[in-house]
């Protein structure tokens, strides 16, 4: 299990083929598994991810003010840097995509590209994602993840979320049942209440290749959110990808052919440097 060391953490990453490096970032409470069910390298494509601070195997916590995003980009910087990646492919999915969108604003000589995945933010926080994650977040501290869980399935804004999407309603169901749901419960208080911290006029500045993904039927990403991201980047691709709840599958081979197709179109011709 690769690791490197940054700030008293031991972070866990990925890294498998070789080529042109794609970072790729998993959501809230996920870990690097989720990025590489999702994408498998190509040729010339070198995919790498690392679990976050209070995510998968990176340990200890360490100081819950941290638990960021900004943080998470810093870290991301420091994992470039430990691998002498000079530029890479930045990308995530929902917490991942947060990442990602500020990585890009923050370090642009650092950036070949940009992949958004069902973005959960755009230059202020979701309201609605706020109320959810902070209900779950007060129901584990007060009575722990397995009653917690017990207590928001009797919810209404559960009861709502599995009507609209049992996939999306199945996810926030595993926040309780990790191993480090009570452990790692501020990732669930802090995170959803941050942002990119960037103005969209920010946005407008991003100048190399862009792709935003985004599905219906997600209460917790909603399409317009990846819609009003791909209109405001200048020349970003959207592409809109099979939800969850419809097919797992057909999710995943969206996510697959969208991102080779956009690294064809792109970078083709590029080699790591």
């Amino acid at each position: 299990m690769p690791l490197f060391s940054r700030d008293g953490l031991n972070f866990h990453y990925r890294d498998e083929g070789s080529g042109l490096a794609f970072f790729f970032q998993h959501g809230l409470g996920a870990d690097v598994s989720q990025p590489f069910s999702l994408f498998k390298p190509p040729a010339g494509i070198r995919l790498l991810a690392f679990d976050c601070r209070g995510h998968g195997e990176t340990r200890p916590l360490g100081d819950p003010e941290k638990i960021s995003i900004d943080s998470f980009a810093d870290d991301l910087l420091a994992l470039m840097d430990h691998l002498e990646i000079e530029r890479a492919i930045v990308g995530g999915i929902s917490m991942g995509a947060a990442l990602s969108l500020n990585f890009a604003l923050r370090f642009p000589g650092r950036v070949l590209g940009v992949v958004l995945s069902r973005p959960a933010w755009l230059d202020s926080p979701y309201s609605g994602n706020v109320n959810v994650f902070s209900t779950m977040a007060q129901l584990i501290r007060q009575h722990g993840a397995r009653r917690g869980e017990e207590l928001f399935q009797q919810t209404e804004t559960y009861r709502e979320i599995s009507r609209q999407s049992p996939d999306t309603a199945a996810s926030l169901l595993s926040q309780f049942t990790h191993p480090r749901a009570e452990e790692a419960v501020a990732r669930l208080e802090r995170i959803p209440t941050h942002t990119p911290r960037h103005t969209r006029r920010d946005w407008a500045t991003i100048s190399v290749p862009a792709l935003v993904m985004a599905n219906r039927q997600d209460p917790i990403h909603p399409f317009a959110y990846g819609e009003t991201l791909a209109r405001i980047i200048p020349g970003a691709e959207f592409r809109e990808l099979t939800p969850k709840s419809v097919s797992v599958e057909r999710h995943a081979a969206d996510v697959q052919r969208h991102v080779e197709e956009f690294f064809q179109r792109h970078f083709a011709n590029q080699s790591n440097r």
